[in-house]
């Protein structure tokens, strides 16, 4: 068996009792992640099977040969971080841990190197490749080796995502990082697979985003990955050959090319002392198996490698070159060339306060921040953290140096500062003016294409209302409404109410509108409505831009009442619209009021008592804020309060809690969710239906 493109599912370095974690699998071998830089194409399959003799045949030379180095390799790599503004879409600091982790690794820097069977110490090799960050991008321009791009494509992680961005491949290692690989966890080519000029659009990493680096979305658990797969990109194979499957007697049958990696069929699990294949015992412990324990490189992959750093085969014997490595900006003293920060926060309440963060590269040594409005109004940390006491909006200003160089930048309204006290209840807006800006209602998505706006082309009550431009490639974008302080203190509990049209595209669309309320000025938030999939549609399906055109195609809803420990004066709420490639949605007369209802909602809102969505169809959210730690039985009960099923029963703690209730096998009916703990009992009725 023999493989025209790598594509690996990314190992962990983890607790030897780890199991495999079955959510990936191995897709080597997959020539066909190349779409259609291969498909229908049989003379590039013939053209990888010939690049790739002819590479095994100078590995082979290569490796006998008395000649061969043992320099130290420098290897220029751009990471291009492919995100539609989710939690794909890591920070900095976790791509520059990241490339920490591959250099401890790929120079017997790892702390457990030493750690390994003794039977393979002699064999750890210290790989002396070291992978740096570009400094330079390719058209001179200063960089910090990382890019973004906002694409829906990050789901995919396949060659049409590649194709959005690629640094030249004879100059730079491109690393995509993307929200999905097609099932894997990442993969890589091997040169062979890449050599000619057609595949250099496939060449580089495809890793996830949550398998990079030991923090952020990543865990030290999965932090050896890229460690791995960089092995495919210089030619390794698995510790078993070049299969897909590990752990089959077959693999008994192959090989890896590499002389002092026993013969193995493969691990998915740490056992130090496995043998098979006849071997004494296996390297369970290398970087190229799946054993969740990896610690080492042997150094006859070190060979291998070196062998493909040498050749001309996919430009790698280019990338290390002095040449190369001063036009990437790898060689060259760091130049300070851009002010950049970012803040955990950027609308806050007054009296809260914003952790600001340096991100100015390359090589900063020195901070002067300054922060009109601010306490403190400056500071000289790389990560400062100021409070805010008087609502408005704040500019903010950091200059950087590093003892030679100093750069300043400033960003304009960059910290929104919220009233403690916001506007009292009733809220009425029916948006008759021609923008956002004079009611407390702002969009806070990160979207230049599409955004919540004022339009004149409909509306419920008058002839405007908000307008959510939603197309087939917006699916899997998520934007947000969000409004200023509202104090519902003089009139608990409080209910938001809304008009709302929507049409799907196609029959499959699922988009969905939530509702959330925050009582800490949206760190955050708690569903208190739901409209998904069918239950959201107000019109027929439409293959063009929806537009209502008459109030029967506007629907209407409002949320259970909100009060309890929600009843406070610097109360937020926001929607949040989440798409699958629908058409566009509509709002009008988002409403807050004091609610008047029935002793049993008012009761159980005053309590803190909520079950969402309301209606519910196959599955509801409860939520129920205990006034102290103990025992507590949570059931579902019908009309007459005959239980029909127990949500929860034991120890819980003081404070929010929420449970997920399954609905599929009830029948259409109102229905009520009951708390108890002690002599309390809370009480909230929702509709099956």
């Amino acid at each position: 068996m023999w493989a025209s493109a790598s594509v690996a599912l990314l190992l962990s370095a983890a607790h030897p009792l780890r199991a495999q974690q079955t959510e990936f699998h191995c897709g080597a071998n997959e020539i066909g992640r190349m779409g259609d830089l291969v498909a229908g194409h049989p003379e590039r399959v013939q053209e990888i099977a010939q690049s790739r003799a002819a590479l095994e045949h100078f590995t082979q030379a290569w490796e006998q040969s008395a000649n061969r180095d043992d320099n130290t390799y420098i290897i220029p790599v751009v990471f291009h971080i492919i995100h539609n503004n989710g939690p794909e879409n890591i920070s900095n600091e976790q791509v520059f841990d990241a490339v920490r982790v591959m250099n401890e690794d790929w120079n017997k820097l790892n702390a457990d190197w030493n750690q390994v069977q003794p039977e393979f110490l002699d064999r750890v090799a210290d790989m002396k490749v070291t992978f740096k960050l570009a400094q330079l991008d390719p058209s001179g321009n200063c960089t910090n080796g990382i890019t973004r791009t906002v694409s829906s494509l990050t789901t995919s992680g396949d060659q049409n995502m590649k194709n959005l961005i690629q640094w030249p491949r004879n100059r730079y290692l491109n690393i995509w990082v993307s929200a999905g690989a097609g099932g894997a966890a990442g993969y890589s080519m091997y040169p062979s697979s890449v050599s000619g000029s057609w595949g250099a659009a496939a060449d580089g990493i495809v890793i996830l985003s949550n398998y990079v680096g030991s923090i952020g979305t990543s865990d030290p658990n999965k932090s050896h990955s890229l460690s791995h797969e960089a092995g495919h990109w210089l030619n390794l194979m698995h510790c078993w050959g070049d299969s897909n499957n590990p752990g089959l007697p077959e693999n008994c049958g192959s090989d890896d090319g590499v002389a002092d990696t026993p013969n193995t069929i493969g691990w998915t699990s740490c056992n130090l002392r496995g043998a098979t294949c006849g071997s004494a015992l296996d390297n369970v412990e290398n970087f190229m198996e799946y054993s969740y324990c990896s610690k080492m490189f042997t150094n006859g992959q070190k060979a291998r490698v070196y062998a493909a750093l040498n050749s001309a085969t996919a430009s790698r014997n280019n990338l290390w070159t002095p040449a190369n490595l001063a036009l990437t900006g790898v060689s060259l003293a760091p130049q300070i060339c851009a002010v950049a920060f970012t803040s955990n926060r950027r609308t806050i309440c007054a009296g809260d306060s914003v952790t600001f963060t340096d991100g100015s590269y390359n090589g900063v040594t020195q901070w002067a921040w300054t922060f009109p409005g601010g306490s403190p109004a400056t500071a000289t940390a790389a990560s400062p953290a100021v409070s805010y006491d008087a609502p408005g909006t704040y500019s903010v200003t950091l200059s950087v140096g590093n003892g030679v160089q100093s750069l300043a930048a400033t960003q304009q309204e960059f910290i929104t500062v919220l009233p403690s006290t916001g506007v009292a209840l009733p809220v009425a807006e029916s948006f008759e003016g021609n923008n956002l800006a004079s009611t407390i209602w702002e969009p806070s998505d990160a979207f230049i294409d599409a955004s919540f706006q004022v339009s004149g082309q409909a509306g419920y009550t008058g002839s405007h209302s908000v307008k959510l431009v939603n197309v087939a490639a917006n699916a899997g974008r998520t934007y947000e409404l969000s409004s200023s302080t509202v104090d519902i203190t003089g009139d608990p509990p409080a209910v938001i109410s809304f008009r709302y049209a929507y049409a799907k595209r196609t029959a499959s669309n699922n988009d969905a509108l939530r509702v959330y309320a925050s009582r800490d000025c949206g760190q955050t938030w708690s569903m208190r409505r739901a409209l998904t999939g069918d239950g959201l549609v107000t019109a027929p399906v439409n293959t063009g831009s929806f537009t209502p055109n008459g109030p029967d195609q506007w629907g209407y809803s409002e949320t259970s009442p909100i009060g309890g420990l929600y009843a406070i004066s610097d109360l937020r709420f926001k929607f949040v619209f989440q798409s699958t490639g629908g058409n566009n949605l509509w709002l009008d007369d988002i409403n807050i009021n004091g609610a008047s209802v029935g002793v049993a909602e008012h009761a159980a809102a005053a309590q803190g008592m909520l079950v969402v969505p309301n209606p519910a169809r196959d599955r509801a959210e409860v939520t129920a804020f205990l006034k102290e730690t103990g025992k507590v039985k949570a059931e579902l009960v019908d009309l007459v309060g005959r239980p029909v099923k127990v949500i929860a029963e034991g120890a819980q703690p003081a404070g929010e809690v929420r449970w997920s209730l399954g609905l599929e096998d009830l029948p259409a009916g109102m229905y009520f969710v009951r708390v108890q703990q002690g002599g309390n009992t809370q009480v909230a009725k929702f509709t099956k239906e």
